[in-house]
C-alpha cells in the first residue's frame, strides 16, 4: 500500500521547509494546508473567469422605479427595529494613490531649472493642471498654505509657480503633512461653513442616518493596526456632535487584517521566496482576507461601502437607495426563508415546486440545469435547499462611466453552472477575442455598494469561510528588495469570496458613486460645498 505523507511531510520534501520555517507559520495562526494549497496555485496557475454575457437591465440587473426605491425604504424602516444592523468600512489602505501624480511631479520636476508649465508640457501630465487650478476648492488648502508661509520666511517673494511647487511639497513632506502616507480615510475631504470634515465623520453620518435601529447604530472599520489611534482621535472629536445631530448611540468597533490570512510569496520557479536570512515572506492576502473580518460581525443585516465612497451634503438623498437595497434584500430573504421553512416542515411537493423554481430563475438568477429534472423529489429538495441556503447580497450598480474596477456579469462554471458574480478585467483572458468582446459590452460597474444578510432562515450565522470559490484569487508580481517575487491574492472581498452567495444587483443612480481615487476628484461637485 502506498504510503501517504502529511502536509508537513510534503512541505519537508518537496519544498525543503524547516523546522524554523514551521515555527515561523505557526506563530503566524496560518493552517499548513493553506500553504500547500497556494504553493499548488502557483504551480498550477489560477484558471481565468469564463464570462457567460453581461449582466444587463432585465438580464441580471435590476432596475427599480423611484417609487418602488421608496417602498423598498419603508419596508427597511418598518422592519427595523427588530434587527440589528452594522457598517461594515474596509478602511485600511494609505492614500498613497490619490497623491501619486503629484509625488511624480515632486521627484522630476527640474526646480532649478524649469516652470511648472515647462514640466507639464515635457511629461504631457493632465492631472497637475487641474489640480493647480483648483487648488483653493481644496479643504486642506488654508491648513496647508498657514503652514507653508511658517516655512518660508520668502513665501511673499516667490513666483507663482515657485509658490505651487513648494506648496505640493508641504503637503506630501513627511515633516508637515504626509498625505500621501496617512489613510484615507483621516484626509480632508469636506469643507462646511463650522468645519472640515474626513470620511471617517462621514462615515459616522451616514451609520447614524440610515443604518440605525432603535436609536443605536454600528460601525466597523477594518484599519491597519498603527493607523487605529489616528481614526480613534478622529471619532472621539466628532462622535459627540453626530450623535446629538441623529439623536442615535453611535458604537465604532475597529479589526485588523489577520495575519493568518497572510500568502507565502514564490520566486519565479515557484519555490518559496525567503529572505537575506533564509525566513519565508508572507504577503498581506488583499482585501479578499476581510472576509474573516466579516464572519465576525454578528447583525441581520450589514451595509458594506468604501471608505472613500462618501458624498457632501446629500445623505437624504442617497439614503433612499441604501435602505431601499436593505428593504429589498429583507423582501427576497422572507421569500426564501418560507420556502426553506416548507422544505423543512416536507410540504413543498410537484404541485408547488414550479413555481419556487420560476422564482428562483426570475427572482434570484438561479436556473437549475436539466439534470435536475431527472431527480426524486426528495433530491431535488436537498438541491433546492442547498441552493437557498446561502448568505445574500444585494449589490447596487452604477452605469458604466467609465471607472477602473470591476463589473456585473453571467458566468459559467466549468460544470456548466450560470451565476452572477462581480468580476475584475483581471481575471479574464485578454487573449481570448470572444472574452474580451463580451467585456466590452459591459453596461454597469460595481461601486462597492453592498447590504448582506449573513443569517439563515433559524436566525444562525452563516460561515462565510464556505461560500468562498478559493480558484478565483490573483497572482500578481512583485519586487523585494530587487529580486522579483510572486504573490498570490485571495479571490476579493466582493468578487471570489461572495462568490457561492445568492446574488441580487440593482441598478442605483450615480449619485450614489463618489469615490476618491485621486485627489482631483474632491474638485468634483458631490465633494464640494453647496453653491446654493
Amino acid at each position: 500500500m502506498e504510503k501517504r505523507f502529511t502536509t508537513e511531510e510534503y512541505l519537508r520534501t518537496t519544498y525543503q521547509f524547516t523546522d524554523a520555517d514551521f515555527k515561523q507559520i505557526k506563530a503566524k495562526g496560518i493552517a499548513l494546508d493553506k500553504i500547500e494549497g497556494e504553493l499548488l496555485l502557483f504551480q498550477s496557475g489560477i484558471p481565468t473567469i469564463t464570462l457567460d454575457r453581461p449582466a444587463t437591465i432585465n438580464d441580471g440587473i435590476v432596475r427599480l422605479t423611484e417609487e418602488e426605491f421608496q417602498h423598498y425604504a419603508l419596508l427597511f424602516d418598518r422592519n427595523k427595529t427588530a434587527l440589528k444592523l452594522k457598517k461594515f468600512v474596509p478602511a485600511s489602505g494609505a492614500a498613497s494613490r490619490m497623491f501619486k501624480f503629484l509625488n511624480e511631479f515632486l521627484n522630476e520636476f527640474d526646480v532649478e531649472n524649469e516652470t511648472i508649465n515647462a514640466y507639464i508640457n515635457r511629461k504631457k501630465d493632465k492631472n497637475l493642471p487641474i489640480f493647480l487650478a483648483g487648488i483653493e476648492k481644496f479643504p486642506f488648502y488654508k491648513e496647508v498654505k498657514s503652514k507653508l508661509k511658517s516655512v518660508l520666511p520668502n513665501y511673499y517673494a516667490l513666483e507663482s509657480h515657485e509658490k505651487s511647487y513648494h506648496f505640493i511639497k508641504t503637503m506630501l513632506d513627511p515633516a508637515h503633512f504626509d498625505f500621501a502616507n496617512q489613510p484615507k480615510g483621516a484626509l480632508d475631504f469636506h469643507k462646511y461653513n463650522s468645519h472640515i470634515a474626513t470620511p471617517i465623520e462621514e462615515h459616522l453620518n451616514e451609520c447614524a442616518f440610515y443604518a440605525a435601529s432603535n436609536e443605536v447604530s454600528h460601525l466597523h472599520f477594518t484599519v491597519s493596526e498603527h493607523h487605529e489611534a489616528l481614526f480613534q482621535k478622529i471619532i472621539h472629536e466628532v462622535k459627540a456632535k453626530v450623535e446629538y445631530k441623529y439623536q442615535t448611540k453611535l458604537h465604532v468597533a475597529y479589526s485588523y487584517q489577520d495575519s493568518s490570512t497572510d500568502t507565502i510569496a514564490v520566486d519565479m520557479e515557484n519555490n518559496p521566496f525567503r529572505d537575506e536570512q533564509g525566513a519565508l515572506i508572507f504577503r498581506p492576502g488583499g482585501h479578499g482576507a476581510l472576509i474573516h473580518n466579516l464572519n465576525n460581525l454578528n447583525a441581520d443585516v450589514i451595509f458594506i461601502k468604501n471608505i472613500d465612497n462618501v458624498i457632501q451634503n446629500h445623505i437624504q438623498e442617497i439614503s433612499v437607495y441604501k435602505k431601499g437595497l436593505a428593504g429589498m434584500l429583507l423582501d427576497i430573504q422572507q421569500e426564501i426563508f418560507e420556502i426553506l421553512r416548507a422544505i423543512d416542515q416536507q410540504v413543498v411537493n410537484t404541485d408547488s415546486m414550479p413555481v419556487v423554481l420560476d422564482f428562483m430563475k426570475t427572482k434570484l438568477g438561479i436556473d437549475l440545469t436539466d439534470d435536475f429534472k431527472e431527480l426524486s423529489i426528495q433530491d431535488q429538495l436537498d438541491c433546492l435547499y442547498q441552493k437557498l441556503n446561502r448568505p445574500i447580497r444585494v449589490c447596487g450598480m452604477v452605469k458604466n462611466e467609465g471607472e477602473p474596477g470591476g463589473g456585473p456579469f453571467w458566468i459559467r462554471s466549468y460544470k456548466g453552472n450560470i451565476s452572477l458574480q462581480i468580476v475584475e478585467s483581471s481575471q479574464i483572458d485578454n487573449c481570448n477575442t470572444e472574452q474580451k468582446e463580451i467585456l466590452a459590452k459591459s453596461t454597469h460597474f460595481n461601486p462597492v455598494d453592498l447590504v448582506c444578510g449573513c443569517k439563515n432562515y433559524k436566525g444562525e450565522k452563516f460561515d462565510l469561510h464556505q461560500f468562498v470559490d478559493s480558484s478565483t484569487g490573483f497572482i500578481v508580481h512583485k519586487n523585494n528588495k530587487g529580486k522579483e517575487l510572486k504573490g498570490y491574492e485571495l479571490p476579493g472581498l466582493w468578487n471570489g469570496a461572495m462568490a457561492k452567495w445568492i446574488t441580487i444587483f440593482v441598478e442605483v443612480p450615480l449619485v450614489t458613486f463618489n469615490p476618491v481615487k485621486t485627489v482631483n476628484d474632491l474638485l468634483k461637485p458631490a465633494h464640494q460645498p453647496n453653491n446654493e
